[in-house]
């Protein structure tokens, strides 16, 4: 097994305001961050307005930090995991 394919983020926990702690696969949590990206354009921080794209913006969250600034008192964080086969 490659060090590429040993440290994947595949799955990630997922903490987000009055919501139970939940674990999903990296599709999951993309198409999570589209819907909010898809509906938060003129809210979102520049540095993620900047990388282009929805599709772009995902890749920009998922490679440089784990969490999204929502409204004031809300969240959405997220944390690699690794599952035992």
């Amino acid at each position: 097994m490659s060090a590429a394919t040993l440290y994947d983020e595949e799955h990630f926990v997922v903490l987000e305001t009055n919501q139970p702690e939940s674990i999903l696969s990296a599709a999951e949590l993309s198409e999570k961050l589209r819907s909010i990206l898809a509906t938060r354009q003129e809210a979102l921080p520049p540095d993620v307005k900047q990388a282009g794209a929805i599709d772009a913006q995902i890749r920009y969250l998922l490679d440089t930090t784990c969490e999204l600034d929502m409204a004031p008192g809300e969240y959405l964080q997220w944390y690699a995991i690794r599952l035992e086969k």
